[in-house]
């Protein structure tokens, strides 16, 4: 899976993210740490993002018909997408986990989560309170989940997997330099800064 495809994700998000109805929520939510209206907020942003690339997103509080069984959730995943077409029962074109928690292992497992999925895209959002607390995880997230798949899995991997790691410090600036970008290249085993 060539990296344009979360380019093209990543490009309607951050159009919709500028928007006053979704900034505006979530740097309030990100200011005072409401972790419950944070995660609203980003997926609902999140979902809109994904009808934004055509496709058919269901998360909590937004229920799907896409697939015959009608579902706010799919498989306990925060965020799952669908691209059009007339099969019955496609695979996600989407997983996405809004992890609200800072506890590594939490970040850890929807990193976990999503890498069990057959999809295209995979995406991990989460936040750290300071921007020096950023590298660190990804390189435990490097070393704790990605180290431990065996290489042949890690390469097998189809699609792309991204992380989006937040800076609670960085609140006052949202959306700008807020949220950096990390992308797993499955050939090396690198979770890399998406510059």
């Amino acid at each position: 899976m060539p990296p344009e495809f979360g380019e093209q994700w990543r490009a309607a998000f951050w159009e919709l993210v500028q928007l006053p109805e979704h900034s505006t929520p979530l740097k309030a939510a990100t200011e005072a740490g409401e972790l419950g209206d944070w995660t609203r907020e980003l997926t609902k942003l999140s979902v809109e993002t994904c009808k934004s690339v055509g496709w058919a997103a269901c998360a909590k509080g937004h229920r799907s018909d896409r697939l015959p069984e009608c579902r706010s959730e799919y498989l306990t995943l925060d965020v799952v997408a669908f691209e059009e077409t007339n099969v019955r029962w496609p695979f996600p074109v989407a997983a996405m986990e809004l992890e609200n928690q800072q506890d590594d292992d939490r970040i850890a497992y929807s990193l976990w989560k999503v890498l069990c999925c057959r999809t295209k895209l995979r995406i991990v959002f989460c936040y750290r309170d300071d921007p020096g607390m950023v590298s660190p995880l990804v390189a435990g997230l490097q070393s704790e989940v990605i180290e431990s798949m065996e290489v042949q899995d890690r390469i097998a991997l189809t699609g792309e997997t991204m992380v989006a790691v937040g800076s609670r410090s960085l609140g006052a600036h949202f959306p700008y330099d807020f949220l950096k970008w990390w992308r797993l290249d499955a050939n090396t085993g690198r979770i890399e800064l998406i510059r």
